[in-house]
């Protein structure tokens, strides 16, 4: 922007544009500090954004974020907005998956046999047998009120079987 972008723009779009920026300073504290750190930051940004996910006072975060909005402001902020929308949908993308797999372990617990066929349409390299035994297991434990040791087995095993990559 030159000299004239910035007096014609008013004072509320100025207003919401720093918000933008501080939203997405607060978006880029759910990244790990190694994700962080991939993302070619400058040094000053990178170091704010470290001292904000460790500050838990209020008010201190609050301006922490608003010097993270401003320092922002200073680069070109869309390689970042693509980052975090990447983020954000590979989350969501993986919580699907974790609910698509609770929902096929509670079948195979409920329904047993019949929900058999239902996990090998979805994972037909699965051990059959291996998926009828941790079943009839998890809802013997249901039924006697024991701990979820093989409720948790074969969500782990139908877990491996989506991470399997796929010949």
């Amino acid at each position: 922007m030159d000299e004239d972008d910035l007096h014609n723009i008013s004072k509320s779009q100025r207003k919401r544009e720093m918000h933008d920026l501080k939203q997405l300073g607060v978006d880029l504290l759910e990244f790990s500090e190694d994700a962080l750190r991939q993302l070619v930051l400058p040094e000053l940004l990178l170091d704010a954004l470290l001292t904000a996910k460790h500050i838990t006072a209020h008010g201190a975060r609050k301006r922490q974020l608003q010097f993270v909005g401003k320092l922002l402001k200073e680069i070109d902020a869309d390689p970042l907005r693509d980052a975090v929308d990447a983020h954000k949908h590979q989350r969501l993308t993986n919580t699907r998956e974790f609910h698509q797999l609770e929902q096929l372990r509670d079948q195979l617990v409920l329904k047993g046999d019949d929900a058999l066929n239902q996990v090998l349409a979805v994972f037909p390299r699965a051990d059959r047998q291996h998926l009828r035994k941790l079943a009839r297991l998890a809802r013997q434990e249901q039924d006697t009120g024991q701990p979820h040791g093989a409720g948790r087995s074969l969500f782990r095993y139908l877990r491996e079987l989506q991470d399997e990559p796929e010949y």
